[in-house]
């Protein structure tokens, strides 16, 4: 029993260092964009060095108290979680500062979760690991001592899927309709941004907007509060009967065959799926948005 109990803090030691270098790693990311500042600013005269009495970085949208770093490490923090808190306007962030937050809701709030939110949808990240690890090196695809098979994985990607379509399908729709087109208050690749933030924070229960969006009309009150409906109840539909799936199984004595899930190239496997399959799903919609900005500034900067 003890060696068990072991084994199991030791598998989540795993998942929860893989957690821990996501969110570091994102937060570096943010911090970093909004130290280096706004070309566009630069351009215009603006100094953004940090000196003995300025912050610097990209000040626009955010407290003096808190500056470039501590507002993107907030920024990281409360899109890691499910808290929406903000200390700090997200739609004046940098394109890469903006991207970063919102990558962190589309791939379920996971890092480290937020309450009643994150951690399933990290649970159906490690059994597609564990199923994929089993595969590249021909091992028996376990976890916790019950056998991974073809109805977990499909549940799994249903847990992943649904947030997935929810987001991305009311994003096509809004950037085609009148009444979609009619919220963003920026035009181009930023007005993109605003409306696929609104989306997917609603479907993450997050809270944290691209203020920039005018959600307050009839078209965004219903199709955000559908959005946030499908977020919160259908996704936990699939995951439920995961639960169950695993639970109805016979725990399986471990043995040279299984493949461990509790050491560091597992945590590595794991952020490698993390990244592959989930924030790549959204790769298309972040060069249409946030990545395409980016590339604007800095070709608008160079041209200065």
């Amino acid at each position: 029993m003890f060696g068990k109990m072991v084994g199991s803090i030791r598998q989540g030691v795993a998942i929860a260092a893989a957690m821990a270098i996501v969110l570091v790693s994102a937060t570096a990311l943010v911090a970093t964009a909004e130290q280096i500042g706004n070309p566009a600013l630069t351009a215009v005269g603006a100094d953004q060095a940090n000196s003995a009495t300025q912050a610097g970085g990209n000040m626009e949208g955010k407290s003096v108290r808190f500056g470039p770093i501590y507002s993107g490490n907030f920024a990281a923090s409360t899109t890691g979680t499910s808290t929406g808190s903000v200390d700090s306007s997200h739609d004046s962030f940098t394109p890469l500062g903006g991207m970063v937050p919102l990558v962190l809701i589309q791939l379920g709030e996971i890092t480290p979760g937020g309450v009643g939110a994150g951690l399933y949808g990290m649970l159906a990240f490690v059994v597609i690991a564990v199923f994929i690890g089993g595969l590249m090196v021909g091992r028996t695809p376990e976890y916790l001592g019950k056998k991974i098979e073809s109805k977990e994985i499909r549940l799994s990607m249903l847990v992943i899927l649904v947030g997935v379509f929810n987001i991305l399908i009311f994003t096509a729709v809004s950037v085609l309709v009148p009444a979609g087109q009619a919220g963003p208050l920026n035009p181009g690749a930023h007005g993109f941004s605003e409306i696929l933030y609104a989306f997917t924070s609603t479907n993450g229960n997050n809270g944290s907007a691209f203020a920039g969006l005018t959600g307050n009309t009839i078209y965004y009150n219903t199709t955000l509060g559908i959005a946030m409906w499908i977020g919160r109840f259908i996704f936990v539909i699939p995951a439920l009967a995961l639960a169950g799936a695993l639970a109805g199984k016979k725990v399986i004595p471990s043995s040279r065959g299984t493949m461990a899930t509790d050491t560091p190239l597992f945590a590595g496997l794991l952020i490698g799926v993390i990244l592959i399959v989930g924030a790549l799903t959204f790769f298309p919609a972040l060069s249409l948005g946030p990545l395409l900005e980016h590339f604007q500034l800095a070709a608008n900067h160079l041209a200065h």
